[in-house]
């Protein structure tokens, strides 16, 4: 049965016992706790905690899901997976055990031709919570299973909870046996291995405290309404029905497994270290994809780096298999054929995909080289120093600052005759790991109790009337001072007000808040923030400037109608600048994030490479041309798909409701999902004025414009500077661009005959230092501070010219400098002095402790940097003194 069948039975089973199907949420989920969804109950959080009230009574769902906690472990063995589908029944206060139970063992045992998954009911095991003997009474009573196939276990197994103060329950968890040619008899609590889990039924009923149960602590409280939340891993079920051996020869991750063969030359199923790699290919290319089509980029922290992680492995897995050429764009088509009967987005947005992902794919075979190159530096400067490992910190200034992972790291050492020291390198990691475990519990600790708010959430949505209006009677429903309720709050207070209804816009969608005011008679508050709870609530975070504010008052309303202005013609600019961009760049430039306020925006797109001057000035010509147009600006709302088929520009990894408004301007021009304000006319937002473009991220580009008054200001201003230089320079403005292009050349020709200059005075001083060479045995040492002015870009040609002037003697050179008290240093030895022991690295080694210094190279040049001038005496001494003992 193939995976995507095993999805659809498992929606239809649900679906015809009363669940709403609700697709699977984002990977990108606004939860601080959180990098990526890695549970199919984590869209349904705020119901299991009491902050919202849901609309269903039973849910399902197949959610995708992402964990990377322990990347590197990926492909040693076959049972991890950083991306998985979880497919899940919910209830609300609903059906509890005996239903989930009844649901659960109906699905799995029912005949395929019924639309089950067909298991053999003798091979199903069962476990169940220590101390909960009921559900063990129902599996009996409901399955029929024998109470040899039922086992206990504690908390550690067979307790859940979110990990924090929170709803928790026991569980109860349903393995298949594999068979004895998979392991030993005795059932789960002997071999999960051979008894596999394949669904995880958690009975949500207590609340769990500060210390967990799964440790042994009791729960502090009983749930008012008792929950059911259940987690089947898709893959393991498609590896069963499908007859293989583990998750990586299913249907959905074979087949990128063979065309990673088939870009190689290796075979899978050889050797364990090429397993490995086969695997990480497998299965990074499907989570990258995942992640990319959910609106994630490479980056340097956060969601970003763990992207680019997996990108990477894959490159140095393929690499190390034996691919010599780009294959990036190769996973990426496979991937998108293999997952797109369910997720069609990895089809309709492929170009996007294969975009972002070769794009990290080309950096990072740069990053390679740079990183090649560093290692061999390393090496040589170990070899130098007569060592034989390579230190920890080198490892790990390699893998973290350059992305040069440490397997390959070894690899290369073990080429070099070198080992590594993995001890140092690994502490250092796990010093890291302990740093961004801490940033993750501050984050945790940092998530907001909205529980003050779930009433109001419950009660239902603000009604926003600001499309229409910019000010607005309503009533204050509540009030909010450090996190409670107060019924009241007076001059000087900083208060959250939330209304029934506002006319002032709260923040999202890239938009800032209005800033306003509520009024009443002998009352003013100034309205500094507007933000929603749960996507529908408008709190107003105000400062009560005069009077006494109280629940139930009677206000206005009212969002400032210059900010307001500012505001519209900034957004709707944002639009006007994205079309552009799609008509110079083409639909591949597409949206990674926003930002809009009065007279300003931001616009955050997809595209590899800096823009041409070309490119930009066409993009704010076709921005312009559009206001120039007077376009009419259009909205309407209508459901998503009919919106999308109209073809409506939706932001990635952004959740849309049924309902989606619609932002129009000039038909075709631009059409867009969008909840802002905006202008009515294109007209209104004025000029728009490029300030400028530069990269926010791998693959990530970002453009800066004013627009309206602040873009005539800043034009003006412009004009001023521009007036200013013409003055100084005596010509007219038109002719500032061909003067200063002449100054410019005239001042590269004054610094070339700078240069020139500059080599000569050094050059000069090579006779000199040539002519007092001191003989050591048979060799012309010279060894000497280099003249004051000589950079370190100077050395090496200064220390080449004066072997040179040694003739055929065998000659040694060493030169160091002082710079910016730095010590830059040469060495250099002729071909006769390196047949009598002479090499430059190992005599680096002598003087190199003397100023701080480290530096290698090749037996007949060196080079190098100490940190240590008043070591340079000291340094030429023991050089000499090195090279007499070599001579002698």
């Amino acid at each position: 049965m193939q995976t995507h069948e095993i999805r659809r039975r498992f929606l239809d089973h649900f679906v015809r016992a009363g669940h709403t199907e609700v697709p699977s949420a984002s990977l990108i989920l606004d939860d601080p706790n959180l990098l990526f969804v890695n549970a199919g109950m984590v869209q349904f959080k705020p119901y299991f905690l009491g902050q919202e009230t849901p609309p269903f009574a039973r849910a399902t769902s197949v959610q995708k899901c992402v964990r990377t906690g322990d990347i590197e472990e990926v492909g040693i063995t076959t049972r991890h997976n950083t991306f998985f589908q979880m497919a899940g029944n919910f209830s609300f206060g609903d059906y509890f055990k005996e239903g989930a139970i009844t649901f659960a063992w109906e699905l799995i045992t029912k005949s395929q031709e019924d639309g089950g998954y067909g298991f053999d009911p003798e091979r199903i095991w069962v476990t169940a919570y220590e101390s909960d003997p009921e559900a063990a009474e129902i599996w009996a009573r409901v399955a029929g299973i024998p109470s040899e196939r039922i086992q206990f276990r504690d908390g550690k197994d067979n307790y859940w909870d979110m990990g924090v103060p929170g709803p928790g329950g026991p569980c109860s968890e349903i393995y298949y046996d594999r068979g004895p040619e998979h392991g030993k008899d005795g059932g789960p609590v002997v071999d999960e291995d051979r008894y596999l889990e394949i669904w995880n039924l958690v009975f949500m009923q207590d609340i769990r405290g500060e210390l967990s149960p799964k440790l042994g602590h009791p729960p502090v409280g009983v749930l008012p309404k008792k929950n059911i939340d259940t987690g089947m891993g898709v893959e393991r079920i498609a590896l069963l029905l499908q007859g293989v051996d583990n998750v990586y020869e299913t249907d959905l991750l074979r087949p990128i497994i063979d065309k990673a063969e088939a870009l190689t030359g290796r075979s899978y199923g050889v050797e364990h270290a090429d397993d490995v790699r086969f695997r990480v290919i497998a299965d990074h290319a499907r989570t990258a994809a995942m992640l990319i089509a959910d609106g994630v980029n490479p980056g340097n922290d956060g969601r970003g780096y763990v992207l680019r992680r997996l990108l990477r492995r894959i490159v140095r897995s393929a690499r190390l298999l034996g691919a010599d050429k780009p294959v990036m764009s190769e996973f990426m088509k496979v991937v998108s054929e293999l997952m797109s009967p369910s997720y069609p987005e990895l089809a309709t947005d492929y170009g996007r995909i294969e975009t972002v992902a070769v794009g990290e794919e080309t950096a990072f075979l740069k990053t390679l080289n740079t990183g090649s190159k560093l290692f061999d530096d390393t090496a040589d400067s170990v070899k130098a120093s007569g060592g034989k490992t390579i230190a920890g910190s080198d490892a790990f200034t390699l893998h973290d600052t350059y992305g040069f992972p440490i397997d390959l790291t070894l690899e290369m050492a073990a080429e070099a005759g070198l080992s590594v020291d993995e001890e140092g390198f690994r502490s250092l990691m796990a010093e890291q790991r302990r740093r961004a475990k801490e940033d993750a519990q501050a984050r945790k600790h940092a998530h907001a109790d909205l529980s003050v708010y779930k009433e109001l959430v419950d009660r239902g949505a603000t009604e926003f009337t600001g499309f229409d209006e910019l000010t607005s009677e309503a009533h204050v429903l509540a009030l909010i001072a450090d996190g409670v309720r107060v019924p009241t709050a007076t001059a000087g207070n900083d208060v959250e007000v939330i209304l029934d209804r506002s006319p002032l816009y709260a923040e999202s969608g890239g938009q800032i808040a209005d800033r306003g005011t509520i009024t009443a008679s002998g009352l003013k508050l100034r309205v500094n923030d507007v933000q929603k709870i749960a996507k529908k609530v408008w709190v107003h975070k105000c400062t009560v400037e005069q009077g006494q504010i109280t629940e139930g008052d009677v206000v206005l309303a009212q969002s400032d109608p210059a900010w307001r202005r500012g505001a519209t013609q900034g957004h709707s600019g944002t639009h006007m600048v994205h079309a552009a961009l799609r008509q110079v760049l083409g639909p591949n430039a597409v949206q990674a994030g926003s930002l809009n306020k009065p007279g300003y925006l931001r616009f955050d797109f997809n595209w590899q490479g800096q823009l041409s001057e070309q490119q930009k000035a066409d993009i704010e010509a076709v921005s312009n041309d559009g206001v120039g147009a007077d376009y009419p600006v259009n909205t309407f709302v209508t459901d998503l798909p009919k919106a999308k088929q109209m073809g409506a520009l939706a932001l990635f990894g952004e959740n849309y409701g049924d309902q989606v408004r619609v932002v129009e301007i000039g038909g075709p021009f631009s059409m867009e999902l969008c909840g802002g304000t905006h202008v009515q006319h294109s007209s209104q937002i004025g000029p728009i004025t490029l300030l400028g473009e530069a990269s926010v991220g791998s693959g990530v580009r970002r453009v800066e414009a004013f627009v309206g008054l602040d873009s005539y200001k800043y034009l003006a201003k412009e004009r001023a500077l521009l007036a200013g230089v013409a003055s100084s320079l005596k010509v007219p403005s038109d002719e500032v661009p061909a003067r200063v292009e002449q100054l410019v050349e005239r001042l590269k020709v004054a610094e070339k005959e700078l240069e020139r200059t500059k080599i000569a005075a050094v050059l000069a001083s090579a006779g000199a230092l040539a002519d007092g060479a001191e003989r050591v045995g048979e060799l012309l040492l010279v060894a000497a501070a280099a003249p004051e002015g000589v950079a370190a870009g100077d050395l090496r040609t200064l220390a080449t010219d004066i072997r040179g002037r040694l003739g055929g003697n065998p000659a040694v050179v060493v030169l160091l400098g002082n710079t910016d008290g730095k010590v830059p240093f040469v060495v250099t030895v002729n071909k006769p002095a390196q047949e009598r022991g002479m090499k430059a690295g190992d005599l680096v080694a002598s003087f190199g402790p003397s100023i701080s210094g480290r530096g290698g190279g090749k037996p007949e040049m060196a080079q190098g940097a100490g940190s240590d001038p008043s070591g340079i005496a000291a340094g030429l001494a023991a050089v000499r003194a090195r090279v007499a003992e070599l001579a002698g």
